[in-house]
């Protein structure tokens, strides 16, 4: 029913990444769009946990839409949970109080049989020391600055964040991320980006672009939106959830060298050579900014300058 390659991959996400161990409960929580995922993980965790569930959602409407109450609470009294949905449950309270709890935690929206296979096989210990160089740097960093040669010029001040480092490597208590993944991220300081970004790689609920999305940021916010019909959905699957949809939540930079571009922002905002900024939801990542949404979107070729320091020129890292 599943082919050796994915179980494979499946395997590397729970014993490799997650540490699964032979006493544990483990549960799966997917959704019609990534059932064969789901199943597959399911099919490799009941071999090796004490105890293991499946359980099917309905899809949500937007990425960081809470899942229901009984499955929130499920996820609480778990030892590891795997959340393969079509839509991301990595910035909703149901996998901060569930980590807050212990439980580690790996979700993979939008996953595909393909993102899996490739980008599980991924050497993720050359990836940890790649994006914790690019964490620690950030972490010393007051302001970043984005430009490309598309138009982006935005100013983001990040000083006293904590920079998160999405490594894969999920071994303790209360660890959770992206898998597949390869990112450092951080949230800028609320209310005080501003300036061009210039989306035209991908963006979440949207998927590949038809042209390119420009977005002005005034004080922390996404204030002007245009590039075609592209844009019009953007703005539609912001007003969803109110303004606060509209909260520049993050500032990304990929570090997976075997992610490409797929039209998928879980794989495309972890491609080497890329960086992405996010609208919605912060908490998170440890800004205060609460919403049950967050999109984010990809720039490609871009230059990026930790305060005065060049770290990226025209996509290729220079750290």
């Amino acid at each position: 029913m599943f082919s050796p390659d994915l179980l494979s991959a499946c395997r590397t996400a729970l014993v490799d990444c997650l540490a699964l161990r032979p006493d544990e409960r483990v549960a799966i929580i997917t959704d019609e769009p990534c059932r064969i995922i789901g199943g597959a993980i399911f099919h490799v965790a009941r071999e090796i946990a004490k105890e293991t569930f499946l359980v099917e959602i309905t899809p949500r409407r937007t990425h960081g839409e809470e899942p229901p109450r009984e499955v929130a609470e499920l996820m609480t009294t778990m030892d590891v949970v795997l959340c393969p949905t079509s839509k991301s449950m990595t910035h909703t309270s149901a996998k901060r109080n569930a980590q807050a709890r212990g439980v580690r935690i790996a979700t993979l929206p939008g996953v595909t049989e393909d993102m899996m296979v490739r980008c599980m096989n991924s050497d993720y210990n050359r990836i940890a020391e790649r994006t914790n160089k690019l964490g620690d740097l950030l972490e010393k960093t007051k302001t970043v600055r984005v430009t490309s040669p598309l138009g982006t010029d935005l100013v983001m001040p990040i000083e006293g964040r904590k920079a998160i480092r999405s490594h894969g490597l999920f071994r303790e208590r209360g660890q959770g991320g992206n898998l597949p993944t390869g990112e450092a991220f951080v949230a800028p300081l609320e209310e005080q980006s501003h300036g061009l970004v210039v989306i035209d790689g991908s963006m979440a609920g949207i998927g590949i672009l038809v042209e390119p999305l420009r977005i002005m940021i005034r004080n922390g916010y996404a204030r002007e939106i245009t590039g075609g019909a592209d844009a019009k959905r953007l703005i539609d699957l912001l007003a969803i959830h109110g303004p606060l949809s509209r909260n520049l939540a993050e500032f990304g930079i990929g570090t997976n060298e075997r992610a490409k571009i797929t039209g998928v922002i879980l794989e495309d905002e972890k491609v080497l050579g890329t960086v992405h900024v996010a609208f919605g939801d912060n908490v998170t990542m440890g800004g205060s900014v609460k919403v049950e949404s967050h999109l984010d979107g990809l720039i490609t070729s871009p230059t990026v300058w930790f305060d005065d320091r060049m770290i990226m020129k025209d996509g290729a890292l220079l750290v």
